[in-house]
């Protein structure tokens, strides 16, 4: 996706720079606006805008906030979206950290390669409209629709830093193809999508995705972990420790599709290098599923305590692998992580708010290590050149850079580029979004 908005936020904020000392103690309400502005050669125009709001209280406790609360409408000129309210504080139920989530996310060419990483072979030529093999640019997409309703609860131990965490995510799925009618309406004869099918479709046939499962389904997910946390600050710590091991499943007496449970283990840590201005920060994951079948369309899913952003998927994209195709490495069973530094470069006051910039060099990485067991029928028979390369699956790697426009420590606009290490996982991405990675 060709990004397009917020750079002009950019150019604006550094041509305010003055320099400062004291930050401005922040009380009450604050908040941060911003429009939503992207372009997609196949979605159209993202318009919209997001809002956030954080309560200070009588400020003692800034930079933290008494209550978050994040608000996002934005539709593409043809019909994809995001609708997102998200709730979070640790002054609701005194004692208790409660985050709320309630999404309703429309992606009209969701990115669909296969599964088990390089296992599954890409060929861009079939979605290059200029390449000799062109077969059509939706060839690896399929029409998602997902529901989410999320509540997360962590509440602490005798001490301060060991919580105990538990949640109810309710996910549900509506999955087609892809709606060929709209995406070519307003285009000229020799810009039409042909109506062939694409990899979603062929999986159907070759009894690999089963007809229980290609249309989506209900997903009642239940949570309960524990979490080690020893940040200094939540949106960008500067040293610390963030661990936590959660467990989540999905069972059929609640009205899942097919049951199942999987294991999360994610290690964060944190490291000053010059005090205030420059940390390095890692995070290595992994995640199984531990017993039963997880649906397809459920695999895409990465489980976390918090979310950052809309969405929590991939591997590969914004959230996670940045530079790789988003969607490119699921299996049933992964492991990834991030290194960053993270640089402090400028600070200054604004319409009396606290601003810093900052910028981030970065190297991404993940594997399947638990496959998706893939069991062709209807007399299919394999063709490793075009869809399937066994054994291939290997570590991906990507690698890039970022800059944070931060106001009052907590509202950070994001904005990343990064570049696939391998050409079997694409070329390079820019995102433009919120929130530090982690």
């Amino acid at each position: 996706m060709k990004k397009l908005g917020l750079l002009f936020f950019i150019s604006f904020f550094s041509m305010q720079i003055i320099a400062q000392e004291d930050e401005v103690i922040k009380t009450g309400w604050n908040f941060g606006a911003l429009p939503t502005i992207t372009f997609d050669t196949d979605l159209g125009f993202q318009y919209g805008a997001l809002v956030n709001l954080y309560h200070y209280g009588d400020g003692t406790r800034y930079p933290n906030y008494n209550h978050s609360l994040y608000f996002e409408v934005s539709r593409f000129t043809k019909g994809s979206g995001i609708n997102r309210f998200y709730y979070d504080s640790d002054q609701l139920i005194p004692g208790l950290q409660t985050s709320l989530d309630i999404s309703f996310l429309s992606d009209q060419a969701y990115d669909f390669y296969g599964f088990n990483g390089f296992d599954a072979v890409v060929n861009p030529g079939w979605i290059d409209d200029e390449n000799d093999d062109y077969i059509t640019r939706m060839f690896y997409k399929y029409d998602r629709k997902m529901f989410r309703f999320k509540v997360d609860l962590q509440g602490k131990f005798s001490g301060e830093k060991l919580k105990w965490a538990a949640g109810m995510n309710l996910l549900n799925f509506n999955i087609g193809t892809v709606d060929l009618e709209k995406l070519n309406k307003g285009k000229d004869e020799d810009e039409l999508l042909d109506d062939v099918p694409g990899l979603y479709e062929k999986y159907q046939d070759w009894g690999i995705i089963s007809a229980e499962e290609a249309d989506g389904g209900f997903v009642p997910e239940l949570k309960a972990g524990l979490v080690y946390d020893t940040r200094d600050n939540r949106p960008n710590p500067m040293k610390g420790i963030w661990t936590e091991a959660v467990m989540v499943g999905a069972p059929e007496f609640l009205g899942a599709e097919s049951g199942f449970a999987k294991l999360s283990l994610t290690h964060r840590q944190y490291f000053t290098l010059i005090p205030n201005d420059l940390s390095l920060a890692y995070r290595l994951a992994y995640q199984s599923t531990i017993a039963g079948h997880a649906p397809f369309y459920y695999q895409t899913q990465v489980i976390v305590s918090e979310l950052k952003g809309a969405a929590s998927e991939g591997l590969g994209g914004a959230k996670s692998i940045r530079g790789v195709r988003r969607n490119r490495i699921v299996g049933d069973g992964f492991l990834y992580g991030n290194v960053e530094a993270r640089w402090k470069f400028a600070r200054f006051q604004f319409i009396n708010n606290n601003f810093y910039l900052g910028l981030n060099g970065f190297m991404d990485f993940g594997q399947v290590t638990k496959k998706i067991e893939l069991t062709p029928q209807n007399g299919f028979v394999p063709q490793p050149e075009n869809y399937f390369d066994t054994n291939a699956e290997k570590m991906h790697f990507s690698y890039g850079a970022g800059l944070r426009i931060v106001m009052n420590q907590n509202f950070v606009i994001a904005v990343d580029y990064g570049m696939a290490a391998d050409e079997r996982d694409g070329d390079s991405g820019l995102y433009i979004g919120l929130n530090y990675l982690f």
